[in-house]
């Protein structure tokens, strides 16, 4: 739909992404630079997803030319604590038994740079767990494994699909790109 200045690159693995912005109509290349996920300890929770996403832009600073460079990061957050990608099934298992039958947040940051700019945007979403039983947390594990999804779970997968009642906000913040902002803040490059 947009046409936009310059190529735009989305810089993220993630499938999801990848699907939600072509859905969205736009052109785009995917370059991927290995950058740490750390942050301040102290930091709070929601700023946590623009700072990551912002990191991750900074990493093609040298190399920017005439690309727009998009990033995103999503983390889950219950009773303030984070849960990013579990390591292991006994960590999924675990994330996915403290968001059963409770009221949790993911918020999704989002950085667009240029060489001439760099705007940073989040958005949080509440969502909504009915009580998972042991044996369908273990089905989803086994069959979905959602070990590259931050609080172990995917909106669009089994869990989502039988396990959220209702969300608060943008579906696609919960699926890792919130594309009302994104189309928004690329408009200005057209």
């Amino acid at each position: 739909m947009l046409t936009l200045n310059h190529t735009l690159v989305l810089a993220s693995n993630s499938p999801r992404r990848q699907q939600l912005l072509r859905d969205a109509g736009f052109e785009f290349i995917v370059k991927v630079k290995p950058t740490d996920e750390d942050f301040p300890d102290t930091m709070p929770a929601p700023e946590v997803p623009v700072f990551l996403a912002k990191k991750k832009a900074l990493a093609f600073q040298n190399e920017i030319e005439n690309y727009i460079i998009l990033t995103a990061d999503t983390i889950v957050v219950v009773d303030g604590l984070i849960l990013n990608k579990p390591q292991d099934k006994a960590e999924a298992k675990w994330m996915l038994q403290k968001l059963s039958g409770r009221k949790h947040q993911v918020i999704t940051g989002v950085c667009v740079m240029t060489k001439d700019s760099i705007e940073s945007y989040s958005d949080t979403t509440d969502v909504f767990f009915r009580e998972l039983t042991d044996a369908e947390i273990d089905y989803y594990i086994e069959n979905c494994k959602p070990f590259d999804k931050a609080g172990s779970y995917g909106v669009q997968d089994f869990v989502g699909m039988v396990g959220i009642p209702r969300i608060e906000g943008s579906y696609f913040t919960v699926m890792g790109l919130p594309v009302h902002i994104v189309y928004d803040a690329l408009k200005k490059f057209c």
